[in-house]
């Protein structure tokens, strides 16, 4: 439901429901509280959230690890009724809106992510919720770079790479029924704490999400990937919950298995439509938004991308252009 254009100054913390949006987020609010702050997320492909708030007005926003590409239409609506927005993305952005009004960090090149680009901002003064960020974005060598020039253990890196990776799972689904929490409630639970082991050593919520972690992937693991010709994996999951939540760490770990080889895992939707993730090869983050793109509901960066939507009738000529893409 859309919420009507006020009068009342308000502030709304719009972001991506995975670990790189919520660790964005608990950085730029560790510096900037904004204890009053109203929490607007979903899960991970639920990326065009601004339309929820586009009849806003004479507020301010900052938003978080969703394209604004997608969400240009509502953008332009919101500066146009006197909001201010500051934006920190990663994703495909298009021609950025010219307003005053709009204050715009985006870096869509493949070696980044959100949580990396506040760090950057900030200059490092939260940097191991950071890292956490670009482990949960299967920036797995950048992440322990960053950790090794924090001085961190490897017992520590493993603790961040464990927290940002279990976040990022959580964020999948095709709603929130599917996610074994809401997205605004873990980010709420990592807000008090100004130290991810911090966090790690209380939480609760970790205890939930590595036992349903293991269980989805013990499941997924089983599943073979099509027959296809060449290099490439293509892997079919069946339409059930567990496939769903687990989609993304599946990909990120095949793509992490085979580093010269491209992935895509698809499952079905409840309408029989099918979502894809496309992963890039990690030897050559290039080009996965560029085929998804090809495709209505489709989008993402040049390293990982999808498609929420695709009819089941258009399945063989998206095999096509991914085997040929990527051949």
């Amino acid at each position: 439901m859309n919420v009507f254009c006020r009068k009342k100054i308000m502030h709304y913390d719009i972001f991506n429901g995975d670990a790189d949006g919520i660790f964005a987020l608990q950085q730029y609010r560790l510096d900037t509280p904004e204890p009053d702050a109203q929490l607007l997320t979903g899960v991970k492909r639920d990326i065009r959230l601004l339309s929820q708030v586009e009849n806003l007005c004479n507020s301010s926003l900052t938003v978080f690890d969703i394209s604004l590409d997608s969400n240009r239409t509502a953008l332009v609506r919101l500066l146009a009724n006197n909001n201010r927005v500051v934006y920190f993305d990663h994703h495909f952005a298009g021609a950025l809106p010219q307003s005053p009004l709009l204050q715009t960090f985006i870096d869509h090149s493949p070696d980044t992510c959100t949580s990396l680009i506040v760090d950057a901002i900030l200059a490092g003064k939260h940097c191991l919720w950071a890292i956490c960020g670009a482990f949960g974005d299967n920036l797995h060598q950048l992440a322990c770079r960053y950790a090794n020039d924090q001085g961190l253990t490897q017992q520590q890196t493993g603790q961040l790479q464990e927290l940002g990776e279990l976040f990022n799972y959580n964020g999948y689904g095709t709603n929130l029924e599917d996610l074994h929490y809401h997205p605004a409630d873990l980010f709420k639970a990592v807000q008090p704490h100004r130290n991810p082991f911090d966090f790690i050593a209380q939480s609760t919520e970790l205890v939930i999400l590595r036992s349903g972690y293991r269980d989805d992937i013990a499941a997924v693991m089983q599943v073979p990937a099509m027959q296809t010709p060449g290099k490439n994996r293509v892997y079919m999951l069946p339409a059930t919950p567990w496939a769903r939540r687990v989609t993304g760490v599946f990909s990120n770990l095949r793509a992490r298995e085979m580093t010269h080889a491209a992935h895509a895992v698809l499952s079905e939707n409840n309408d029989t439509t099918l979502r894809i993730s496309v992963r890039a090869p990690l030897d050559n983050r290039q080009g996965a938004d560029t085929l998804c793109q090809l495709f209505p509901t489709g989008g993402g960066r040049a390293a990982a991308a999808g498609i929420n939507s695709l009819p089941a009738d258009q399945l063989d000529k998206f095999l096509e252009n991914f085997l040929s893409f990527y051949r």
